[in-house]
């Protein structure tokens, strides 16, 4: 770390996602995603603004705090969930930044970006939701369709359709064209998907 505000930033967020009590790889669970979507941003975006950069570091911040089974096991209860979870992260970002030192400026913007505010008109929470979808499939993908056996081939498509149509078109190009590790045994239908 250079001392710097963003730098004392990150350093809070992690911390702060370091007290995850749920583990992936011998690491907090929030923590190892955190560092997966800052190393995709660094591969995808690398001139990427420093507001950004807080952004997809903080994503998840804290997510553990608000557990799903808080809500109706419904798909308006998993829309209130994701609506709630994008104002805790948001809040939680913000009281860190400031903590750092960075400037309300730039405290609301990263606040905008991670509260999913304006998606196809914020270029920089576009950015973030880019990365996000690059990071599901890589990492998250191939552990969500194991977990899901009952879903179909159908279901899947669908799914992923859904997840590609998240995707401006350069997060498209990247995806599509080797930017990513797809999952081997889902190339297939990650093709299949794709070009329909």
């Amino acid at each position: 770390m250079d001392g710097s505000p963003v730098s004392h930033a990150i350093a809070l967020i992690d911390a702060a996602n370091s007290e995850d009590p749920r583990r992936e790889e011998g690491e907090p669970k929030e923590l190892l995603y955190a560092k997966r979507m800052s190393a995709m941003l660094d591969r995808f975006a690398p001139q990427a603004a420093d507001c950004v950069r807080l952004a997809v570091r903080a994503q998840h911040i804290r997510r553990w705090e608000v557990p799903r089974e808080r809500y109706p096991l419904t798909r308006a209860g998993y829309h209130a969930w994701r609506t709630g979870l994008y104002a805790f992260h948001a809040e939680t970002a913000g009281a860190l930044l400031r903590e750092a030192g960075l400037d309300e400026e730039t405290v609301g913007r990263v606040r905008q970006a991670v509260a999913k505010r304006g998606l196809r008109n914020n270029p920089e929470a576009q950015l973030l939701e880019d990365v996000a979808a690059l990071v599901f499939i890589e990492h998250y993908l191939e552990g969500f369709v194991r977990a899901k056996p009952d879903y179909d081939e159908a279901k899947w498509l669908e799914i992923l359709q859904k997840t590609w149509r998240k995707l401006s078109p350069a997060a498209q190009q990247f995806g599509g064209g080797g930017g990513i590790r797809l999952p081997a045994a889902l190339v297939p239908l990650i093709h299949k998907a794709i070009a329909a």
